[in-house]
């Protein structure tokens, strides 16, 4: 694992919480040799985890859109900003730097972010880990509602488990280093097998 791109708000959340499990996890990713892949901002869950990781010694690639730019306050003290000029074009360069995923605490463009990569995983588009830091529980529902997709059939359990979530970054990328994604039977029917 050389790089990993991390999902998270650009905002602090309610709890601080949140704020500390981006610092643990910027700074585990520095002390691992890891570089982090993040969405550019200096503000929130982004800027804590951005901001341990270079406070760790870590390098830092921010890729944030040009109309994000002032809105999110890029951060300017990365070791690499890379501006480009859509959302769609940011989250296909984030996948194209990235070992892996892992999603933090944050809100719709956190969620968006992390369903595109768990969707390209289920389709065969990548075979890199997806992991999620459940801070505070914040996750707890989300994974719920994946245990309802199961019940209703809309999601294998083999696909539920391609997200690995653990509260302890260490734990997480000791995961990851192990990940094994499961074979892709998403499109064969029972007649083709």
């Amino acid at each position: 694992m050389k790089q990993i791109s991390v999902f998270c708000g650009s905002s602090p959340g309610a709890s601080s919480l949140y704020l500390e499990a981006g610092e643990k996890l910027g700074s585990h990713l520095a002390k691992e040799g890891i570089t982090l892949v993040y969405g550019g901002s200096k503000l929130g869950v982004m800027g804590s985890v951005a901001n341990a990781a270079l406070q760790a010694g870590g390098q830092v690639i921010g890729v944030i859109p040009k109309m994000l730019m002032e809105r999110e306050l890029a951060h300017t003290n990365l070791t690499e900003l890379i501006v480009v000029n859509t959302m769609h074009e940011r989250k296909a360069k984030m996948e194209q730097l990235s070992d892996g995923f892992i999603v933090l605490p944050g809100g719709p463009g956190t969620m968006e972010e992390f369903f595109e990569v768990y969707t390209w995983a289920q389709l065969g588009e990548h075979q890199k880990p997806i992991g999620m830091i459940n801070a505070n529980q914040y996750y707890d529902k989300l994974l719920a509602f994946f245990d309802h997709m199961i019940q209703e059939e809309f999601l294998k359990p083999e696909y539920h488990s391609m997200v690995i979530v653990e509260q302890d970054p260490q734990d997480l990328i000791n995961k990851f280093r192990t990940y094994k994604p499961p074979l892709l039977t998403k499109w064969i029917t029972s007649e083709q097998t």
